[in-house]
């Protein structure tokens, strides 16, 4: 396979560069301590195309491919870790769903808006008692003539509060049943719809995670995602597009982390000599830049196989558990090369240490990920 980088993605990445650079470097502290969720800077996004990057042009998107997406990411990771995230959460999870599954009148209706960011999507699986075991989740969703009932708590919502448009996966069926879940469209304003507990985190302070509650909230079956009973299988679907988001994300953090780390390293000097010349510092080095290439080449994999539209589960998993354990590394080498200045709040190096975890955790966890892999390599 050949993944050479094509001059589209690098005109793009250098764009995501410079915007990550001028618009949220000098603010990412700031946002960071007070857990500032900047929608603005999100509507700036939009302006540029980078938060429609998979929707194609006839509904107001990028109509860009996955090589591309991922280097997004990856360059807004390099500097904030939590603007990567929900960039990735909003593309990947609320707006790929419709344009995967919506039908043509959902798609016109709510894809412009989502690709210019004019409305923020949220994408709502997860409650508080069902992670990984989203088959028996609690949410329910009830016919009523032309409309269904909503009635449920979903928690670890990326923009639970701010989202405009959600995707809700509820459940239309008997706990643990077969093809007892369905996807539904919900707008911010609906009766019965609202923001609830907004997660005080480690890391990724400035991406916004909080409930979704609903209670009697009725919408239109107009706005149904696909079959009855679907849900689930749609949700996995979004999942194996979701874990290159998160790859990417997890490679980004590396990358930031790792380049502040060698910059470090060059001009830290002690006894008399700059310390990446020690071989403790250069191999801790050569660690990193081995670990974040080996995650690259998986990220590009996987890419390559969504690009044509084949099988991505195992390579998915594989490039999203990889990378996602390779920013954790990174990140604490990085903090023990910048020594006592890395645990201070003054240097990069700690935000990407906090922020990194959570790779490991969201859209599913690195146990997960094994359990896939184990899976697709033993059928």
């Amino acid at each position: 396979m050949n993944f050479h980088e094509t001059e589209t993605v690098q005109m793009i990445a250098s764009a995501a560069r410079d915007f990550a650079q001028q618009k949220i470097k000098p603010h990412l502290m700031e946002w960071d301590e007070s857990q500032t969720f900047p929608v603005s800077v999100f509507r700036e996004m939009g302006q540029l195309g980078l938060m429609g990057v998979l929707v194609p042009e006839q509904y107001g998107g990028a109509g860009l491919g996955y090589f591309e997406y991922s280097a997004i990411i990856q360059e807004i990771a390099k500097v904030c870790g939590s603007i990567g995230l929900s960039l990735a959460a909003h593309n990947s999870l609320c707006t790929n769903h419709i344009l995967s599954f919506g039908n043509e009148a959902q798609k016109e209706k709510f894809l412009p808006k989502l690709a210019t960011a004019e409305h923020i999507g949220a994408w709502g699986l997860t409650e508080p008692n069902t992670g990984s075991d989203a088959g028996n989740m609690k949410t329910t969703a009830v016919k009523d003539g032309d409309e269904w009932v909503l009635n449920g708590t979903k928690n670890w919502i990326t923009h639970g509060i701010s989202g405009n448009i959600a995707v809700v996966i509820a459940r239309t069926g008997e706990p643990r049943q077969s093809g007892n879940a369905t996807a539904f469209i919900v707008e911010r304003g609906t009766p019965g719809f609202s923001g609830g507990k907004k997660e005080n985190k480690l890391g990724m302070r400035a991406s916004e995670t909080a409930e979704m509650i609903f209670e009697n909230c009725r919408i239109p079956d107009a706005n149904r995602l696909g079959n009855v009973g679907d849900g689930f299988r749609q949700a996995l679907a979004i999942l194996d597009g979701g874990r290159i988001s998160i790859a990417a994300l997890g490679l980004g953090i590396a990358k930031g982390a790792y380049e502040a780390a060698v910059q470090y390293s060059k001009e830290r000097q002690q006894f008399d000599k700059p310390i990446a010349s020690f071989q403790a510092i250069s191999f801790k080095l050569a660690d990193m830049a081995t670990e974040i290439a080996a995650s690259e080449m998986l990220i590009q994999s996987a890419c390559h196989l969504k690009n044509n539209k084949q099988p991505v589960t195992k390579i998915g998993a594989m490039a999203k558990y990889y990378a996602s354990e390779t920013a954790v590394k990174v990140s604490t080498e990085a903090v023990q090369i910048f020594g006592g200045y890395g645990y201070t709040k003054d240097f990069p190096v700690e935000k990407f240490y906090r922020d990194s975890k959570l790779c490991t955790i969201g859209e599913g966890t690195s146990e997960i990920q094994k359990m896939v892999i184990a899976r697709e390599i033993l059928k």
